[in-house]
């Protein structure tokens, strides 16, 4: 029973989102509360260093079915951790704090960085990244609109 708390908002399985920070302004997610880890489609990984900090830069093809279009971003490096894939595979992956949008709303999720070239959404959105904000209708898709987020700079120390 609902004790007084404010409804949670309704997404469906899948829905347009933005990660403004990484310069990704608009990439179809589907949202997967059997994963607990959001993952975006990622490659050309590279660790680095800079100022002493943790780093990583990669490209990403935010548009389906269409590798013309890359997107390279830099992040700090929160974590590395191992996570097993839809295959059951376990595989070491990085992990960053990223910024993502649905609709009008914005806050922060931990994102993991993979290969998922062969998977239908480029994007997953994993059930930390939605629990206490969103109730799933698994029947439903894009009840959000298109995110419309200004490109943002970024400002690395």
């Amino acid at each position: 029973m609902n004790s007084g708390a404010a409804p949670a908002a309704i997404i469906g399985w899948r829905e347009w989102i933005a990660l403004p920070g990484l310069g990704v302004h608009a990439i179809k997610a589907k949202i997967d509360t059997g994963a607990r880890s959001s993952a975006l489609h990622a490659f050309a990984v590279e660790r680095f260093e800079r100022g002493g900090r943790a780093m990583v830069r990669f490209q990403a093809h935010p548009i389906q079915r269409n590798d013309d279009y890359i997107v390279t971003a830099e992040a700090a490096l929160l974590d590395e951790r191992v996570v097993r894939n839809s295959g059951g595979q376990e595989e070491l992956r990085p992990v960053i704090d990223a910024q993502v949008q649905v609709g009008g709303s914005v806050w922060a999720i931990e994102l993991t960085l993979t290969n998922r070239d062969e998977m239908g959404f480029r994007m997953l959105l994993g059930r930390q990244a939605v629990r206490r904000r969103y109730l799933v209708d698994p029947g439903r898709s894009y009840l959000h609109p298109l995110p419309e987020s200004p490109p943002l700079t970024h400002d690395y120390p």
